[in-house]
């Protein structure tokens, strides 16, 4: 028997950049993996619809493809921050509770504890959305529902390193190789020439 129900739920999403950066890449090893939100924003939503994604993160060199990417699919908005993050996404939590019906935070950051508590209080759902290893336990105990940031939510720009030139020419070691029993057989038939010569000279008299 299919349920058919209309769900009407309002979702905001804010992000502490900071902290999901550096979980991914404490999980990878690799500075150069990144969010892939074409697919994760979609899983967090599910049957739902997106009210405000704000994407907000510390230090001056933000990625303008990030934010383009995130304002043409999502009216998303990346804002930076002077310090960490967890104080403007603290503010604009508290700002949305009374227009949306669920606030994810994607943080393990158990700075948040308390924030979750006050916007549960307020009759907001709040989920959290990151990686498991590296979330908060009590924060996940405190929120109404925990997305777990799986490999398959993220992707590396770092490319691989190209093969040697060594290393993709065997052939050419080889070629050497073979050039070598070569040269030592020339050398071969030169001397065996030399004895031969030097066997047909007659001896020298010598002068009485």
């Amino acid at each position: 028997m299919s349920i058919d129900i209309k769900i009407s739920q309002s979702v905001a999403i804010l992000i502490d950049g900071n902290n999901i950066e550096r979980s991914l890449h404490s999980e990878t090893g690799d500075t150069g993996t990144m969010i892939n939100f074409d697919t994760l924003i979609p899983r967090l939503i599910g049957n739902r619809s997106l009210n405000r994604l704000t994407y907000f993160r510390e230090g001056a060199h933000i990625s303008s493809k990030l934010a383009e990417r995130l304002h043409d699919n999502f009216h998303g908005s990346v804002i930076p921050c002077h310090k960490t993050a967890d104080i403007p996404l603290t503010i604009k939590a508290t700002q949305l509770a009374s227009k949306v019906d669920t606030i994810i935070i994607m943080s393990g950051d158990s700075d948040y504890i308390d924030l979750v508590k006050y916007l549960k209080n307020e009759g907001v759902r709040v989920e959290i959305a990151a990686v498991p290893k590296n979330t908060a336990e009590a924060l996940i105990d405190v929120a109404d529902y925990f997305h777990q940031i799986l490999p398959t939510d993220w992707f590396s720009l770092t490319k691989s390193k190209p093969r040697s030139h060594a290393a993709s020419s065997p052939s050419k070691d080889n070629s050497s190789d073979k050039s070598t029993p070569a040269k030592s057989g020339d050398n071969q038939q030169k001397s065996t020439r030399n004895r031969k010569s030097s066997a047909r000279k007659p001896a020298r008299r010598k002068k009485k």
